[in-house]
């Protein structure tokens, strides 16, 4: 897209994109950084659990310090004259492959998120023996290869690289479904239980009290893959329609790409609040790290 087949209403909007994708890069950068400083400091969450809320933080902070930044860049000089279209070229292509492995990496480790969650309850007591920080750390290795991997076949063929990541976006996807439902029927079950067999008793009100935690820490989870999800549906409708019916030209086009690839970008920004409102460790470990930030300031 260059100026002289936009006009002018087009080039605001493509601007006002540029600067809101600006803000929005400083935030989840901030947010993140902030996120990972409190799931550092929070011991009570499982390890392997934890390592995966920070694949997901680090991967949010990589997109506001790299792919959003140059997403900006790419937006602003596009509607610049007398700007030199190889560099153009190569900003979007750079942009297009860091985004390609860093939401790969982040649909991946939430939908490994949610098979952590189900695993947690058909494992019980032996839970902490069958997930553990080394696997969860090879697990996370695979991931970053396969994003890599995702970004690198984008500079060979750009539909066989959104086809790939489109599989595997589906895959991750049923796998959440399926944990997730699997998890719904498992806890309904448990729940007759102790409604019936252990009405009154001590170890019944245990174990009512340790399904209500289970459950709310699948309900964060289910919120984090409900957000991702939410914020990639309109990107990859797009993208779909492109591969169906070719190259679609015209600039309305353009601006639909641009307004959903900044919804996806837009999770990055939304996950840091979504982790402090429904995780409350998070939420105390972030307030306390900004009280001793203030502190240092004053001091």
């Amino acid at each position: 897209m260059n100026q002289t087949s936009i006009s002018k209403l087009q080039i605001g909007r493509v601007e006002f994109l540029s600067t809101f994708n600006i803000f929005l890069s400083i935030a989840a950068s901030l947010g993140n950084a902030l996120i990972l400083v409190a799931l550092h400091k929070e011991t009570s969450l499982h390890p392997p659990t934890k390592r995966l809320f920070q694949c997901l933080a680090i991967t949010d902070l990589c997109v506001g310090v790299i792919s959003q930044p140059l997403f900006a860049v790419f937006l602003l000089l596009s509607v610049t004259t007398g700007m030199n279209g190889r560099f153009i070229f190569y900003i979007d292509k750079l942009y297009n492959a860091s985004s390609f492995v860093l939401c790969q990496v982040s649909i991946l480790t939430s939908g490994a998120i949610s098979v952590d969650r189900l695993q947690a309850l058909l494992s019980g007591l032996r839970y902490r023996h069958v997930v553990t920080l080394s696997r969860v750390r090879a697990v996370i290795i695979c991931f970053w290869l396969i994003g890599i991997s995702c970004g690198s076949m984008y500079f060979w063929n750009v539909n066989a690289a959104f086809t790939v990541s489109f599989t595997l976006k589906i895959i991750s996807l049923a796998t959440s479904v399926l944990s997730y439902s699997t998890i719904y029927l498992k806890l309904r079950q448990q729940q007759l239980q102790v409604h019936g067999a252990l009405q009154g008793k001590p170890r019944g009100r245990q174990v009512a009290l340790n399904i209500a935690r289970y459950k709310k820490s699948v309900s964060s989870a289910l919120w984090v893959q409900l957000l991702l999800v939410t914020c990639y549906i309109p990107y990859i409708v797009v993208r779909v329609m492109l591969m169906t019916y070719g190259q679609i030209s015209g600039s309305k086009f353009e601006i639909a790409r641009y307004v959903t690839a900044t919804l996806i970008y837009l999770n990055s920004s939304l996950n840091p609040i979504l982790y402090c409102w429904r995780i409350g460790v998070v939420r105390q470990a972030a307030k306390d790290t900004i009280k001793q930030l203030n502190c240092c300031k004053s001091d």
